[in-house]
């Protein structure tokens, strides 16, 4: 294969593995599935009347499936590609591959090609699903090619940014945390340049026609967006002219990326970071040492050996034979040395200033957004589509709270999965560290590194009561959701990190629990708010998708090590979660707190205490039966 023996060997046992055949058919049964629960839901609560009204629901079936399939898309690309990476070289096989004869192309390209099979997969078999859509009506058949196009470029772009960043940092939670960083300071960068702040026209292009050449949403939304009226010539210029120059930045940018990787790959790769060396003493000079030695010589003529001469001087003044002095105190640990390691040492390592860094440029962006809102009025209007479930002064918050959500539970599992590959975690194991204190170890260790992704979003939400955009009540209830919610992530990556032997699984199913959990609900309200308003006549169809999404997250968070604890929590949590936001869409705000402080802590505490009480169980390292 002209990219190399490392693609060429995942594209030969890709087809072996079972994962490959079920993640394209789970993939496509569930589109599939909310075609139909979107069919029903029309089809039981209005009258189909002509051509028009199928039209019409055809167009907004496509505009909720596309962007949909895109953020999938782009998040397992992206976590694929970096995971893939970081997972060699916490298991220090990325140093073979650079001890063979690969080239810096066949590696960074192998690497990167064969994390997107199944990416790509997933996309091809999902194009007839799409062109089914058009049947409907309301959908040109160039649309479903166009989204694909956008999404697979997406996907490389992401799947490029995702494997650079992981040849480039030593963590695996610095990868992980820098990439979704990058993917949601890229979607900014459009929302920024559709706002016209920047410039309304630039190379006789509309701000508008470059924010879709320059933003994946703006572009995914171009492409599934039907065009109607007597501006519709005129829109489909601009929009063709947009997705056309998205696609080439894209591939561009695609392109740079991996051509940095390649050649920095081996520069990189072994870590070029050296911890500082504490200053050290002799134990005896260079002159005592010689003095020894002669000493040494004449015990030998004395006793007719051979004398040393120079050969016993230079081993005693070798580096091997000299003992460090540390000069000052040394440091005192804490009686739980794991809490005592993750706070006061840099445990994943000084880059995670610079994730900090970003972090804070993204939430300037989010408080500039949220201040656009508060001046035009908009902060507690509701309008039309979309913001009957986010409102606008939501908008920027939620992405925001989203990312946050994603990065403290990429800390948390990577906690675990590090020490683990490292071969770290034996060493932990066979101390005299009891459970609590590993597990309330790394929990505590994890809050404080991640503190700014916990208090800015509530200081956001502060800045927006102060303004008049919330009661207190509601900010209080926004407050209390919010430390439950980010308490349940830590516990969710740690619980993950446990029971998982493979780091790559760990962390794909603690951050997949987390994307379907807030996004994918979040999907089937947008279906319920763009095809009926009717929340009575709509509940069952979408409570049979829930209950398939129940019995999935059972399947990766409690079958392993099964409790009824467990078992009652995934199947309540997405229901519950499912009824949480339906009842903030009826303005039910008390009931939203309740339930979800309730189901949350409940989840949280059903992973923990077997954590602590079944730590050996949890771990793999034993069975119930053994018990």
């Amino acid at each position: 294969m002209f990219i190399g023996p490392v693609f060429a060997r995942e594209l030969v046992t890709t087809p072996r593995r079972p994962q490959h055949y079920l993640t394209r058919a789970v993939y496509v049964t569930a589109l599939l599935v909310l075609m139909c629960t979107a069919w029903l839901v029309v089809a039981g609560t209005q009258i189909i009347r002509n051509v028009g009204d199928m039209a019409r629901f055809g167009a907004s079936l496509f505009q909720v499936l596309a962007p949909l399939q895109l953020a999938l898309i782009t998040f397992l690309a992206a976590l694929g590609s970096a995971s893939a990476v970081a997972l060699e070289k916490d298991r220090r096989t990325l140093i073979l591959l650079l001890l063979t004869r690969l080239r810096n192309s066949e590696l960074v390209l192998g690497k990167l090609f064969a994390s997107l099979l199944d990416v790509v997969t997933m996309i091809a078999v999902a194009i007839p699903l799409f062109l089914l859509v058009t049947l409907f009506g309301g959908v040109d058949p160039a649309q479903v090619w166009r989204s694909a196009a956008i999404t697979l470029a997406t996907a490389l772009a992401a799947a490029s940014l995702g494997s650079t960043l992981a040849l480039w940092r030593e963590k695996t939670f610095q990868t992980l945390a820098l990439t979704f960083l990058g993917i949601v300071l890229w979607v900014a960068l459009g929302e920024i340049v559709a706002t016209g702040r920047l410039f309304e026209r630039a190379a006789g292009l509309s701000c508008g026609t470059w924010a879709v050449a320059l933003s994946p949403w703006r572009a995914i939304l171009a492409a599934a967006r039907p065009l109607v009226g007597a501006s519709a010539s005129a829109d489909a210029t601009n929009h063709a002219v947009g997705i056309l120059l998205y696609l080439g930045t894209t591939g561009a940018a695609a392109v740079l990326l991996n051509a940095i990787a390649i050649a920095r790959v081996r520069v990189w790769n072994p870590s070029r970071e050296l911890m500082p060396i504490a200053p050290v003493e002799l134990e005896e000079t260079e002159e005592h040492a010689g003095e020894r030695a002669g000493d040494r010589a004449g015990s030998a003529a004395a006793t007719g050996a051979a004398p040393a001469d120079g050969a016993e001087a230079a081993r005693q003044t070798h580096v091997d034979s000299r003992r460090n002095r540390t000069h000052g105190k040394s440091r005192v640990v804490w009686d739980n040395p794991i809490l005592w390691r993750e706070i006061r040492t840099w445990a994943y390592g000084r880059k995670v200033l610079v994730i900090r860094l970003v972090y804070g440029l993204l939430f300037v962006l989010a408080a500039a957004g949220l201040q656009q809102t508060i001046d035009s009025g908009a902060a507690t209007r509701r309008g039309e589509e979309l913001a009957a479930i986010i409102p606008p002064a939501a908008r920027p918050l939620a992405p925001f709270l989203l990312l946050s959500a994603v990065i403290i539970t990429a800390l948390a599992v990577t906690s675990i999965t590090s020490e683990r590959d490292g071969q770290a975690l034996d060493l932990l194991l066979v101390t005299d560290l009891t459970p609590k204190e590993f597990v309330l170890g790394k929990i505590g260790g994890v809050l404080y590194v991640t503190w700014p992704m916990s208090l800015l979003p509530l200081g956001l939400c502060g800045y927006l009561w102060w303004n008049g955009g919330l009661a207190f009540e509601d900010l209080l209830f926004l407050a209390g959701g919010l430390a439950t919610v980010i308490l349940f992530v830590v516990m969710l990556g740690i619980h993950c990190g446990m029971i998982y032997a493979n780091s790559r699984t760990a962390i794909g199913v603690s951050l997949g629990t987390v994307f379907f959990l807030f996004l994918g609900i979040i999907t089937c309200m947008v279906m319920m708010i763009s095809f009926s308003g009717s929340f009575q006549t709509q509940q069952a169809q979408f409570l049979m998708v829930i209950l398939g999404g129940s019995l999935g997250l059972y399947v990766a968070l409690g079958s392993r090590n099964p409790s009824p604890a467990m078992g009652l929590a995934s199947i309540g949590l997405p229901f519950l979660t499912f009824y949480a936001i339906t009842s903030y869409s009826l303005h039910h705000y008390l009931a939203v707190f309740l339930v979800t402080v309730a189901v949350y802590s409940f989840t949280t505490a059903s992973m923990m205490v077997p954590a602590i009480t079944e730590f050996d169980i949890a771990m793999g390292r034993k069975t119930k039966s053994e018990e």
